[in-house]
């Protein structure tokens, strides 16, 4: 006998408001925001970063800093003027390389790192994480957040630290070994057990998004919006919940928040556009009016 579907508490607007975000004081500086690194992007795909640090800013995060390849790092100092960028060494073909990992600064005053934006060459991309990570474990107040090419590198072990995962249906198919059609018949079950195994939190993206904890905690939202399915979106997102994070948000709170807000953005352009060809870079300006909504 099939056991029953586990529940999950309902994520929407009045939910958000029930569960407000931590504000920051009157008269703290850009430092009491928090300080966040975001990593990816590539040769053939800088736009990644871009729209993941910009959307970070939106969230309130205090203090930027973006780490990719040599050939893109100037574009990306030029569209996101807010950052401080790294460039990084990069592969024959435009991806980072993975001694790459070895020359990047890992401030112990980090409060989040995002890592996978507009990554690609899965094989550098995980020997590059690989190296990375015990870095990354070592600052005491981080939350890693792991999004696209960067998620498809683990094995059993599970996390140490906060961490925050954000894959669609297929990424999570190739982490688990489980088939994605199984995963889309049954997303509550499939985030559940991938939050208790690699003890992260799990945010399973889809029309309906289910986010699980690994203590077992379930949130599910769901109203499907055609106009973010386009490309960018996902990267979006990840930065929105990085932002959040590094705001001192705790993990499944800026997952939940995050998610709702990417919906509410997209929600918000639909209106002003029609429900197709709004465009990922224009979901951003919409956080900060929604968050003054919601707070």
């Amino acid at each position: 006998m099939r056991k029953p579907t586990p529940r999950a508490r309902r994520l929407d607007a009045a939910a958000l408001r029930r569960w407000p975000l931590p504000l920051p004081r009157a008269d703290g500086d850009k430092e009491a925001r928090g300080r966040i690194l975001v990593i990816g992007g590539s040769r053939s795909m800088p736009g990644g970063v871009i729209l993941a640090a910009n959307a970070a800013l939106r969230a309130g995060a205090g203090k930027l800093a973006v780490a990719t390849v040599r050939s893109t790092a100037p574009l990306v100092a030029v569209a996101v003027p807010e950052s401080r960028v790294v460039a990084l060494a990069e592969g024959r073909t435009g991806w980072i390389a993975p001694a790459a990992a070895r020359s990047i600064d890992i401030e112990q005053s980090l409060d989040a790192v995002l890592i996978g934006p507009g990554m690609e060459n899965e094989t550098a991309t995980g020997r590059f994480v690989h190296a990375l990570l015990p870095r990354v474990a070592r600052v005491p107040n981080a939350t890693l957040v792991l999004d696209a090419r960067a998620l498809c590198v683990f094995g059993s072990s599970a996390f140490a630290q906060p961490v925050i995962m954000t894959p669609n249906a297929g990424e999570l198919a190739r982490l688990s070994g489980a088939s994605k059609d199984a995963i889309e018949a049954h997303p509550l079950e499939a985030a559940g057990r991938a939050a208790d195994h690699w003890h992260a939190v799990v945010v399973l993206k889809g029309a309906t998004t289910v986010i699980a904890a690994p203590d077992g905690r379930l949130w599910k939202h769901h109203k499907p919006n055609t106009g973010l399915a386009v490309s960018g979106s996902g990267d979006t997102l990840a930065g929105i919940i990085a932002g959040l994070a590094a705001r001192g948000v705790p993990p499944e709170q800026a997952a939940a928040w995050g998610v709702v807000l990417h919906a509410l953005a997209g929600e918000a352009l639909a209106r002003r556009f029609g429900g197709l060809g709004y465009l990922a870079r224009e979901l951003p300006e919409e956080i900060p009016r929604l968050m003054w909504r919601l707070r």
